[in-house]
């Protein structure tokens, strides 16, 4: 009797770690890669990139500024969308596999604080000029509240270029120099504080054009944005 129970032990936790590990390859399958993510597939895009003349950097697994860089070169000139990521479009024009397991890096790994908060100061700067410095410590917030959300990207890189997130992105406005005042609002919000209470969206009423985003519970107004769950 205790062989037959010590054999059923052993069989159910062995499904449950093959269910476990199944379940976990299965998420990360043709994940998209951004800046923040690590791994083989990256060491891959980094050798594509240089063998190409693309990109000049260091194959370190690591998805860092030159990656991204690069990336969007290869992106203009084969006609993709310029956004930085390698997506399934831009994975299938570099001959990568889209079922290579990878690994995406938390805020922090693999990219050092000051690319966080340059990174962070600029899209604060480009979404909230003019705004309250409330305001753009709140747009900061609603960044890493995203990071944090299992339903977004886990890496700040990851949030701020996923496509179609973020208008900046798609107009280049992202790109130009934060003033002090947005890099003093980027170092308020990664050091904890968060004056949208845990919003994931924010807008503009006055521009805003997706009738979906309406669908979102508003929790407060700082400014010309609105702020949601």
């Amino acid at each position: 009797m205790r062989r037959i129970k010590t054999l059923a032990i052993f069989f159910i936790s062995a499904m449950l770690f093959l269910s476990i590990s199944y379940i976990a390859i299965e998420r990360v399958n043709g994940q998209n890669l951004y800046w923040g993510s690590r791994g083989d597939d990256v060491r891959e895009l980094q050798t594509k990139l240089q063998r190409w003349g693309y990109y000049d950097g260091p194959i370190s697994s690591v998805y860092g500024p030159q990656t991204f860089e690069a990336v969007k070169d290869f992106q203009r000139a084969n006609g993709l969308a310029v956004d930085g990521v390698v997506g399934p479009q831009t994975r299938a024009a570099l001959g990568m596999s889209q079922q290579r397991v990878t690994a995406a890096a938390s805020t922090g790994q693999g990219v050092s604080r000051s690319d966080d908060i340059n990174l962070l100061a600029r899209i604060i700067h480009a979404e909230a000029k003019g705004e309250p410095y409330e305001g753009k410590v709140a747009v900061g917030a609603v960044i890493l509240n995203r990071v944090r959300n299992p339903a977004f990207p886990n890496t700040m890189a990851g949030v701020i270029y996923q496509p179609c997130a973020f208008e900046p992105v798609k107009n280049g406005s992202i790109n130009q120099a934060a003033d002090d005042e947005a890099y003093r609002a980027a170092r308020d919000s990664l050091n904890g504080w968060d004056p949208t209470g845990g919003a994931i969206y924010f807008w503009n009423p006055a521009t805003a054009t997706s009738r979906w985003i309406w669908t979102r519970q508003i929790t407060l107004r700082i400014g010309r944005h609105v702020f949601a769950h």
